[in-house]
């Protein structure tokens, strides 16, 4: 009994502190320690002091210097054991949704063992501890499931961010194709368009813009730029305006004209998609009502109908 209770305490504690671990990689990425290093070493440089590399990485806080690599290599312990396709999956979705919390397949890998082995040890814990009477099998399946649970847990948070961006992304495409036409109209490249709506505006698709533009200051052609861009986002309506935007591009056709026709075509699948949600709504309201709604409308209508007929039914059985 005592041997049982220490070896869990041990793996909460493990539990927790590896916990600890990611949430303080994921609070402090690696890019944010680069950032600092920079600075002081511009600072030394500025000063005329003779810059040693060893007394400045001495000078960081410990936190950065220890706790920060040990997060990190918890999550390279797991990559060890994970197919590389997996891997390119965790960074497409993680590309899809925007990069939330500046995670790498890495962090995020070790995000999900974490989480797993913390559903898993509460309902462990939950079991050992509790009064329920449970056979040793069925303890066993609903720990599986939660650690399971746990474990696929940040896979669901993924897939509700890709697609909470994609929406939002979808949504915003009409007036930013707008303020593009107008832009290019006024004289302005398709460059400066896309800078001017990546500075008026703060959105994920105005991010996607001004990544594109640093992408093109960097080197890369404006082609490989938008296809790029569209790839991270990932729905139709970007693909299908990257292709019309490189199509006017290679055949001199006007951008204005085609950005016009591209922000016309946007609106017309936005008001559609509102249209369906609308049509939806019908569909989706037969849940609650069934399961909430009627149930309290038949209480209350049905009860004083059964209480006149119980009285009637004693009244009769008592004369």
């Amino acid at each position: 009994m005592n041997l049982i209770t220490i070896i869990i305490g041990v793996v909460g504690l493990v539990v927790i502190g590896a916990g600890a671990l990611v949430y303080i990689g994921l609070r402090n990425p690696t890019s944010a320690d680069d950032r600092l290093l920079q600075q002081r070493l511009e600072e030394f440089n500025q000063r005329g002091e003779q810059v040693d590399l060893e007394k400045i990485e001495l000078s960081l806080p410990f936190s950065e210097r220890v706790i920060f690599p040990m997060a990190r290599k918890l999550g390279e312990i797991a990559v060890r054991f994970t197919p590389q396709n997996a891997m390119q999956d965790i960074n497409r979705k993680l590309e899809l949704a925007g990069n939330p919390g500046k995670l790498d397949a890495t962090v995020f890998l070790a995000l999900q063992f974490i989480a797993g082995g913390f559903f898993g040890a509460v309902l462990f814990l939950a079991m050992y501890f509790g009064q329920s009477n449970w056979p040793f099998g069925q303890k066993f399946l609903v720990v599986l499931g939660g650690t399971l649970l746990g474990f696929f847990f940040p896979q669901i948070w993924l897939t509700s961010k890709i697609s909470r961006r994609q929406k939002e992304i979808r949504k915003s495409m009409p007036d930013a194709l707008d303020l593009l036409t107008i832009c290019v109209e006024a004289g302005l490249g398709f460059d400066a368009a896309m800078a001017k709506v990546a500075e008026k505006w703060e959105s994920e698709l105005s991010l996607a813009f001004a990544r594109v533009i640093q992408e093109i200051q960097l080197g890369k052609t404006r082609r490989d730029a938008l296809r790029d861009m569209a790839e991270r986002i990932g729905i139709p309506e970007m693909t299908s305006f990257v292709a019309a935007v490189i199509q006017s591009e290679q055949l001199g056709v006007s951008m204005a004209k085609v950005l016009r026709i591209q922000s016309d075509q946007m609106r017309v699948r936005r008001r559609q998609a509102a249209e369906e949600e609308a049509h939806k709504a019908p569909v989706k309201m037969l849940i609650p009502m069934a399961l909430l709604i009627f149930p309290s409308l038949m209480i209350v209508l049905m009860t004083p109908a059964a209480l006149r007929l119980m009285n009637s039914a004693l009244a009769g059985m008592f004369r």
